[in-house]
């Protein structure tokens, strides 16, 4: 949907010179419509798909506290200053307090950990990642990495930016529970973190119920495993 929506300007540029405006009005319109109803429909099944989670499960997780910390793949490393990323944080932050999930406010986390403990998480560094969780006393952590790249159109001789980002839902030593994916192309523009916004804004229900179902099947309740003989 995401590429979709940077594609069709560009496109309509062309198709302005040669069509009517009444019947150009009227395909936008209506093209504007699907896309919307399929969007507010991907959404509303994400939603529902964490709702749907084992109650024992659900109930366990709203006991826990996640930390969400995000970051920027660049070519010097990843950039995991959390100032930049608060409307990323936000998407996902969220839909975890919909669902009762108790998390900490970006605020917080930079009262209490430095820089150093939050880069830990990226860096996959298990002992400082434990030390900086042992100070906010989270009990998972979700972590989210963006990567994108550019190149230009060899149709439209227009930048095309790819946006990635890849999250893990780990424990407080760094170990990954479960993971999850979120992607799109553009067309126009290179402003990355702002595309990777609207992204993690159109994809989080998706993202955080793939999360949190991932992190139920590998945490079954006490009542469904299996009893060893």
């Amino acid at each position: 949907m995401l590429r979709d929506r940077f594609l069709r300007p560009a496109l309509l540029a062309t198709a302005l010179a040669i069509a009517a405006p009444g019947v150009l009005a009227f395909s936008f319109s209506e093209d504007a419509k699907k896309d919307a109803a399929a969007d507010e429909e991907a959404r509303a099944a994400a939603a529902a798909h964490v709702l749907s989670l084992p109650p024992a499960c659900l109930d366990e997780l709203r006991r826990r506290k996640i930390m969400i910390v995000m970051g920027e793949r660049t070519g010097e490393g990843v950039t995991a200053e959390q100032a930049r990323f608060s409307p990323h944080f936000n998407s996902i932050n969220k839909r975890l307090l919909k669902h009762g999930i108790r998390t900490y406010s970006q605020q917080e986390i930079r009262a209490q950990i430095a820089q150093a403990e939050v880069d830990a998480y990226f860096r996959n560094d298990p002992d400082a990642a434990l030390a900086a969780s042992k100070k906010m006393g989270a009990q998972l952590v979700m972590r989210g990495t963006i990567d994108s790249r550019s190149t230009i159109n060899p149709v439209l001789r227009i930048p095309e930016v790819y946006v990635s980002i890849a999250y893990v839902l780990m424990t407080p030593g760094g170990k990954m529970i479960s993971e999850a994916s979120a992607k799109a192309e553009s067309y126009s523009g290179s402003d990355t973190l702002g595309m990777a916004s609207t992204l993690i804004e159109e994809q989080a229900d998706a993202v955080v119920s793939s999360l949190l179902g991932g992190y139920c099947a590998a945490n079954p309740p006490a009542s469904g495993k299996k009893k060893s003989k």
